[in-house]
């Protein structure tokens, strides 16, 4: 049976959540109507607490679809930690990358592609779609949240 998008995302939630609890920290999910914020973490202390946005996607991709809102949502205090849901018995992959790269990286990319002529030679029309592909050095930087 095949899983639907609000349930991947709740997974990938979840799971970040546990990971951040795993690690000594503290998380809590936030409603499902909050603006730009999935999961607020803190240090044990309460001395440091960051924002986070989740995005999840199963499978081997590494690429996640964003929202144009992506290119201007940057804080030194959120991230997005984007999510792989691999197979029922592994660990997702996780990439944690600052908010500030995540708005560069989409509006550069997205820049460039409606510069690229499409597959027939025909401009690339304007979408509210970004695509953000996660970088291998963001695997696994839960050091970056400064927790």
């Amino acid at each position: 049976m095949k899983k639907s998008n609000s349930t991947t995302a709740v997974a990938g939630e979840y799971f970040v959540a546990a990971e951040l609890a795993r690690r000594g920290h503290i998380a809590l999910i936030t409603l499902r109507n909050t603006e730009s914020v999935d999961i607020l973490a803190s240090n044990a202390e309460g001395t440091r607490s960051v924002s986070i946005q989740v995005k999840t996607r199963s499978g081997k991709a590494h690429n996640w679809p964003l929202n144009v809102k992506a290119e201007k949502i940057s804080s030194p205090n959120l991230f997005y930690v984007f999510v792989t849901l691999r197979g029922a018995q592994e660990r997702p992959n996780y990439f944690i990358v600052p908010s500030a790269k995540v708005a560069r990286t989409v509006a550069e990319s997205h820049a460039a592609w409606l510069k690229r002529p499409g597959k027939k030679g025909q401009m690339h029309k304007d979408t509210p779609i970004r695509q953000f592909r996660a970088y291998e050095s963001y695997r696994e930087k839960w050091d970056l949240l400064g927790l």
